[in-house]
């Protein structure tokens, strides 16, 4: 080991190369890293459309207005993240049927799962990736 450190320190591109390769592995291993702190439980593309096709589960679109009216999945209620928290009482009906969240990238979702579970909303499931991964599926939206 101590071998390695002379052979690294004896060249600064060495120091580059094992500093790059040291960098690249970080970033394959930050997804699973980052997988463990996020809270609720993620479906991807097609078991959302499992879900919804099966299980009756209802589609809450988290993103602002603009992005909504640009494009959601068909028959999404809109409820804007930042309004979740006082509208759940919309949502008290919903507390049997799963509940598919999407924002635009799945973050949103998978903090907005948390608050749901928190308050008894035990099928609530985070869309993977969000609406971006819904479209590279090939699944279609609907336009406002």
């Amino acid at each position: 080991m101590e071998s390695f450190f002379i052979y690294i320190q004896k060249s600064p591109f060495n120091m580059m190369l094992f500093g790059g390769a040291l960098a690249s592995g970080v970033m394959l291993l930050w997804p699973l890293l980052t997988k463990a702190f996020r809270g609720g439980k993620e479906v991807g593309p097609f078991e959302a459309v499992q879900l919804i096709n099966r299980n009756d589960a209802l589609v809450i679109d988290l993103r602002d207005t603009g992005e909504y009216e640009a494009g959601h999945i068909s028959g999404a209620r809109h409820l804007p993240e930042r309004q979740l928290v006082e509208r759940l009482s919309e949502l008290e009906k919903f507390k049997t049927r799963p509940l598919v969240l999407a924002c635009r990238s799945g973050m949103r979702a998978s903090a907005a799962v948390q608050i749901l579970r928190r308050n008894g909303f035990e099928q609530a499931v985070a869309l993977r990736g969000g609406i971006s991964a819904w479209e590279q599926a090939g699944m279609p939206l609907q336009k406002k």
